[in-house]
């Protein structure tokens, strides 16, 4: 089998050090306009004791901070001390079983209904709150400053350690409103849970929607009036969890059945369509909106999950799918799908964003990241950034990273406040010298290569989602600079 990611284990077989400290080594020019702090998380540690986790999703939780000020960009990074991480800690050892390793002696969590998060899947600011979020439960209030783990976010106590909380919480980008969903998955009264949160995280609604079948769901969009939720027949068998298997196992992906769109009133959470929408599989979702009686809920579609290609570490996606971005709109007076339309790019694609601006509504352009040698056999990682345009589907616009050099991070957009431009930022591993960088592109022009790179003094790992900050936003100083007690447990 060929082999497509040279050194890629070396991005898995080392623990980041926790540091902090201003970025000499910059090539290039980072726009005056970047300002603010950029947030990234996603697993960093795959080691615990003798045992090494079999898969991506199942490493410990780190997040990644850049802070742009005026004559420096500041960095720190910081494991998520989740009730895992500190256990093991004080073990010196892997206690409990993760997403796609089981071991002998393992453990559930303290309740014994699922895993113990890692808290390893994204990173979003809500308000005044800085939360990191897992695909196992509710998010850890991160602080602000120092990004130490203060505690268990239950939105005022509205919310409990049991309740079901994805790591794709959408934040209205007009109102400050946050959108969640979560997934019940009982055998059965399987249920689809839908949350609405105001500005100051007060939960203002919660609405239940029976299932036929618990479900595996990842994300989902928010437009303006409505919810949407792209239900690939990617079933949880939690019998299979508490039997001693690892959630891998307990998943099941049937081909031959349809996807089906969801779709909720944004305000009360009542349904109002649930849709055929042809098969495959959503793992992300780019955007929703609504225009002309028309709601357009734009995914990236692959043709099978992606999770079984996250492992064994390191040999990632050997035998990968493909996967394009896919538009399904449905007429909101009949409530009928009127069209499903496909662009070209086709390198498994993942990770996509847009104009955080434009959230919600009508948008052209978006970013993605693909894997070059998607099709073939042999171990490869993602290599290549993607901008997209859905009013020029023939547009090729693709950023080839050099042989083993890895882009990891969700490429997103740093908007400029004055005006429609930007830049993209996205995290780069050269592989064989265990370099670590972001590099900065014309959102436009991706293919010409980084504008700027911003090169770490020590190794991080590619992560998964990020977030941005932009410097008017709540909580942001400048003038701040964490201090020697910033290690201090």
């Amino acid at each position: 089998m060929q082999d497509h990611a040279p050194w890629l284990e070396r991005a898995f077989d080392f623990v980041p050090e926790e540091r902090r400290y201003p970025i000499t080594n910059i090539e290039g020019q980072v726009p005056s306009f970047v300002r603010g702090e950029y947030f990234l998380n996603g697993p960093a540690r795959f080691q615990r004791g003798d045992l090494k986790y079999r898969h991506w999703l199942d490493g410990d939780g780190m997040v990644c901070r850049l802070r742009f000020g005026t004559d420096e960009v500041l960095f720190s990074n910081r494991f998520v001390r989740t009730p895992k991480w500190k256990r093991e800690e004080e073990a010196g050892q892997a206690l409990f079983r993760t997403f796609g390793t089981a071991f002998q002696g393992d453990r559930l969590n303290q309740r014994g209904t699922g895993l113990e998060s890692p808290a390893n899947v994204s990173v979003y600011e809500h308000g005044e709150h800085l939360l990191a979020f897992g695909e196992q439960g509710l998010p850890y209030l991160l602080n602000r400053e120092s990004l130490d783990t203060e505690k268990l976010h239950t939105f005022q106590d509205r919310l409990s350690e049991v309740t079901p909380f994805s790591a794709h919480p959408k934040i209205d980008p007009h109102s400050g409103e946050l959108f969640n969903f979560g997934i019940a998955f009982s055998a059965l009264r399987p249920n689809l849970i839908v949350y609405r949160f105001d500005a100051e995280g007060e939960l203002v609604m919660r609405k239940r929607h029976p299932l036929d079948a618990p479900i595996s769901l990842h994300d989902f969009g928010l437009s303006r009036n409505y919810t949407c939720f792209f239900l690939s027949p990617y079933l949880l068998d939690m019998k299979v969890l508490m039997d001693g298997g690892c959630l891998l196992d307990a998943l099941t992906f049937t081909h031959e059945e349809s996807s089906r769109l969801v779709i909720a009133a944004r305000e009360s959470g009542g349904q109002r369509a649930d849709l055929k929408v042809g098969p495959g599989y959503c793992l992300h979702v780019i955007n929703a909106w609504e225009e002309d009686q028309r709601l357009h809920v734009d995914v990236v579609q692959l043709d099978e999950p992606a999770y079984p290609h996250y492992q064994e570490i390191p040999q990632l996606f050997c035998d990968v799918g493909l996967g394009r971005p896919l538009r399904c709109t449905v007429d909101t007076g009949t409530w009928e799908l009127v069209e499903r339309r496909q662009l070209g790019y086709d390198r498994a694609p993942d990770f996509p964003s847009t104009d955080p601006r434009l959230q919600t509504g009508p948008y052209d352009d978006f970013w993605m990241l693909g894997i070059s040698k998607a099709g073939t056999s042999g171990r490869k990682f993602f290599d290549q950034l993607v901008h997209c345009r859905w009013s020029e589907p023939s547009l090729d616009d693709v950023y080839q990273a050099p042989p083993g050099h890895y882009l990891g991070g969700e490429p997103i957009f740093l908007p400029d406040p004055q005006s429609e431009k930007g830049v993209i930022i996205c995290q780069v591993f050269q592989a064989e010298e265990r370099d670590a960088s972001f590099a900065l592109f014309d959102p436009v022009d991706v293919a010409a290569g980084p504008v700027a790179r911003l090169h770490l003094e020590h190794p991080v790992p590619p992560l998964f989602h990020a977030s941005w900050s932009p410097a008017e936003g709540p909580g942001y100083d400048e003038s701040y600079k964490p201090g020697d007690d910033w290690f201090k447990k």
